[in-house]
């Protein structure tokens, strides 16, 4: 007698097919659990997600560019079968302008939302109470947006994207100590990557010349990740399945940066061991 195995789609986007770096260890993962698992790109017509018994959404990378579509095909997808996190999670953490009642709870960066009406004043106190101040769009991705100014006639706020957009401090240790993300499946850390940006960034990112490292989970960075998740899920009213949470030090403490909720890159090329975790996590839902 064969035993069907459970069937999971993970989604991506058309510029990475294939999905992540690293990806096929996270099928290999899965394979070895007893799931038949395979990448799949999220806005092709051809895909059945709900033939899925669970769907999880791990590189759809252009989702900040095309956020009505890409909620609408999460709303779908969760309700023809099992989204891990979910379309409503989705919506939350897509507008940054959530650190704002997230500091409520728990250490975060000091956040500002910022819209075109207000955007001159808004700028103008924003770099009166902190001097430097780094301006993301509220709805972004792999730091593409990302603008330093020092006052509102900065003229590099000539690269502003589309608004709305969050304003905070430079928080000055991330050109030293750099930015730390804890990786939280199950409300438990399970790892820890630091990264460091290039000469003169901020970003972290690769693309923009950043390294990252996996490390040794460290007591400080764990429980602040685990406190947000905590606090995100007291705001949210919903249990998470996963999360990346990015911390900087600021004023002597760890603080969230960012809660990413809908498709944190594993940094499975730099921390293979990654793939276990995630697939024991998906392993564990379909149970």
């Amino acid at each position: 007698m064969t035993v069907d195995r459970p069937a999971v789609l993970l989604a991506t986007f058309q510029l990475a097919p294939a999905g992540e770096a690293g990806g096929d260890l996270l099928l290999a993962a899965l394979d070895a659990r007893g799931v038949d698992a395979r990448w799949a790109v999220w806005d092709d017509p051809a895909v059945d997600w709900a033939a899925a018994d669970l769907v999880a959404a791990r590189s759809t990378w252009d989702y900040h560019r095309r956020l009505p579509a890409f909620l609408e095909w999460a709303r779908r997808t969760d309700a023809a079968t099992r989204l891990l996190n979910g379309a409503g999670t989705f919506a939350w953490n897509a507008d940054k302008a959530y650190l704002v009642g997230l500091a409520d709870l728990v250490p975060t960066v000091p956040t500002r939302a910022l819209d075109d009406a207000t955007l001159r004043p808004a700028l103008a106190a924003a770099t009166a109470d902190w001097g430097t101040v780094v301006v993301k769009p509220a709805t972004g991705a792999g730091g593409v947006g990302v603008v330093v100014v020092d006052s509102a006639e900065d003229p590099r706020l000539e690269a502003l994207t589309a608004g709305p957009w969050v304003a905070q401090p430079l928080v000055e240790s991330v050109r030293t100590e750099g930015e730390t993300s804890v990786f939280v499946l199950d409300d438990r850390p399970v790892l820890q990557v630091d990264k460091l940006p290039a000469g003169g960034e901020v970003r972290v990112h690769e693309q923009y010349g950043g390294t990252s490292h996996a490390v040794p989970l460290a007591d400080g960075p764990s429980e602040v990740a685990r406190r947000a998740v905590a606090a995100a899920q007291q705001l949210h009213g919903v249990r998470l399945d996963y999360a990346r949470v990015d911390l900087l030090r600021h004023e002597g403490e760890w603080v969230v940066s960012e809660l990413e909720l809908i498709e944190p890159g594993l940094y499975l090329d730099v921390a293979p061991e990654m793939a276990e975790h995630f697939a024991e996590l998906v392993a564990q839902r379909l149970g």
